[in-house]
């Protein structure tokens, strides 16, 4: 995850700036930047790498001035060097920027042919561009800002300076996070608290469509049409070494919405967004070359693995054995060294997976890992290491860690078609582009369906079993459903593959019983609709979780229908295991659980 800093100040600024920035290295970046504004002029330092580059460059050559920007960046298009590392330039305006600028190719092009030079890869150029052809065109910089941000689309989070008006910065929010502080005759901005605790404990924290113009002592908050919008401010408690809750209740809540962001920039390790191709994996292991593939995890890891199994098995032909990892290592399953084994696991330290990931090697297979510690002991043993790059994940019940672990997988799989020749070249761009959009998605998705999921979550919560149903990718869903409703509001609750109602699950329908169907308008929405009739026909009470066709398709009662975007097959898990996410979250607070730190369960399992 990039890093962002602002400070409109009243002393020298580079200093603090980096600062701040190294509070935020645990984000994760590959380059580092600084700008400031001094007498007039804009200038800045850039280095590739870590932030004690940075430094070297400004011991040499100091930047003087109040009013600066700073940023560390996570590579997503382009490479890790200097030129494409921020803030960037473009005629007095400069730009910091985290997530993806969807349409910039399209801007670009544009941009071009009417005479800019680019000298960067980097989609966030397009917006300096933008900038500064609106200024020209005579827009003061307020307009130029909401004539900007009404062209691009995309996840981001943007801080803009421009050098004539050097007392103002301009901020905007549609995704990532981003927080305003409030200090005494200067402002800042930042990712997060963390990076701003040193200056202020007085956050404000803009929401998605937010864009906010920031002098020495004040801050006005405006939406994209322009008009006023007021955000309240808050005393927060972040400290350097603390991971802050921001303003949400809990870590998990917070770690559902970061989604957008993380999703971003994990998929950003593995999918060249201009070209929209995946970019080349780990040579370790050749997927051209297997003639199968063992999978094996524990939990929701395990379910993550379920679902790159289909994905796999259909879009690269090759055949897969997944198994929990407690059981897989005692199968003494048959392996060939002609086959490799992917182990997923959050922590990279689970008894079972290392157990299991033994076994393999000692039979000869070439080992991955899907790991979010590239540092742990998983990954240590493994031949080759895809990172999930989901950052810290402080609640118990995985969500965000999950939606990475999946992304990842969906890329591997696109990755293994192309090799095997099962994939054309344009599958694989159409597959690669949604999987660019999804970012944007899951921020519409997470923004819309909060309020309906919270009130059913009410109403939820006086049940004492539930039953989720799907089938296909949606299948694993339901598992996930269940395990995280049970595991944080201790409501029991089983996941079935939706074919298997009527082979014993349906004896348990009647009018107290809650089945929640997860359904997209995809080739088996309409035998999940029978089964659906099905629960209806005994008094069930069905929560209908599906997209807008689908919605439309359905005549059943509903307890409740909760339609998402119409998405493509392969970006439907990710989209989809956000209502689940916040259906169990908002379900275990009306419960009055421990929902960070649901009792008798630890973040990772390092004992059999």
């Amino acid at each position: 995850m990039c890093g962002i800093v602002g400070i409109v100040g009243k002393q020298p600024v580079a200093g603090r700036l980096v600062d701040a920035l190294r509070r935020l290295e645990y984000r994760g970046y590959d380059s580092a930047g600084v700008a400031t504004i001094h007498e007039g002029r804009m200038d800045r330092r850039r280095a590739e790498g870590k932030l004690f580059n940075l430094e070297k460059k400004l011991d040499a050559e100091p930047l003087p001035g109040n009013v600066g920007i700073a940023h560390t960046r996570w590579a997503t298009h382009g490479i890790p060097n200097e030129a494409n590392a921020h803030p960037h330039f473009v005629d007095g305006v400069a730009v910091v920027h985290n997530g993806i600028i969807e349409n910039f190719s399209e801007l670009k092009d544009e941009l071009q042919r009417e005479g800019a030079e680019f000298q960067s890869q980097t989609d966030t150029e397009v917006v300096a561009h933008l900038l500064a052809q609106y200024t020209r065109q005579g827009l003061d910089h307020r307009a130029a800002m909401l004539a900007m941000l009404n062209r691009i689309s995309g996840a981001y989070a943007l801080v803009v300076m421009f050098e004539d008006e050097p007392g103002t910065m301009l901020a905007a929010r549609s995704g990532p996070p981003l927080a305003i502080g409030h200090g005494r005759g200067e402002m800042f901005l930042g990712s997060d608290a963390i990076a701003l605790s040193p200056f202020t404990n007085e956050i404000t924290y803009l929401v998605d469509g937010d864009c906010a113009i920031l002098t020495h002592d004040a801050a006005e908050i405006i939406d994209f049409d322009g008009k006023p919008v007021k955000r309240r401010s808050q005393i927060s408690q972040a400290a350097a070494f603390m991971v802050d809750k921001g303003n949400h209740r809990h870590f998990m809540e917070k770690e559902i919405y970061e989604q957008p962001e993380i999703i971003s920039h994990a998929l950003s390790h593995y999918i060249d967004f201009a070209a929209h191709t995946v970019k080349a994996n780990d040579t370790a292991i050749d997927f051209a070359k297997l003639s199968g593939l063992a999978i094996s995890a524990c939990g929701t890891a395990y379910l993550s693995g379920l679902v790159g199994k289909y994905w796999f098995e259909r879009y690269a032909r090759l055949p897969v054995e997944i198994d929990v990892a407690s059981e897989f290592r005692y199968r003494e399953l048959p392996l060939s060294p002609s086959q490799a084994a992917l182990f997923i696991s959050q922590s990279g330290e689970t008894a079972d997976t290392l157990a299991s990931l033994r076994y393999c090697k000692d039979n000869g297979l070439k080992i991955g890992a899907v790991v979010n510690v590239s540092e742990s002991t998983i990954a240590r043993e493994s031949d080759a290491i895809f990172p999930i790059l989901a950052g810290p994940e402080i609640g118990v019940a995985s969500t965000k860690a999950f939606t990475c672990q999946l992304a990842v997988l969906a890329a591997l799989a696109i990755g293994a078609g192309r090799a095997r020749g099962t994939l054309m070249a344009d599958d694989e761009k159409a597959m690669v582009k949604h999987l660019a959009e999804m970012p944007r998605i899951m921020s519409r998705v997470l923004n819309e369906v909060q309020p309906q999921i919270e009130a059913l979550s009410r109403e939820l919560s006086r049940f004492k079993d539930v039953l989720y149903l799907g089938r296909g990718t949606s299948y694993p869903l339901a598992l996930e459903g269940a395990l995280k409703l049970k595991e944080i509001s201790y409501i029991h609750a089983e996941g079935y593959a939706a074919g298997e109602l009527k082979h014993g699950p349906i004896a348990l329908i009647d009018e107290n019983m809650p089945v929640i169907v997860i359904a997209p308008h995809d080739r088996f929405f309409e035998k999940t609709v029978s089964n659906m009739q099905e629960v209806a026909a005994r008094g069930g009470r069905i929560i209908f979780i599906t997209d807008e066709k689908g919605a439309a398709a359905s005549k059943l009662p509903t307890m409740a229908t909760i339609a998402l975007p119409n998405v493509d097959e392969i970006i439907a898990p990710m989209i989809f295991s956000l209502p689940i996410q916040l259906l169990a979250y908002h379900t275990a607070v009306f419960m009055g659980t421990d929902v960070d730190q649901p009792r008798n369960l630890a973040k990772s399992v390092t004992v059999e």
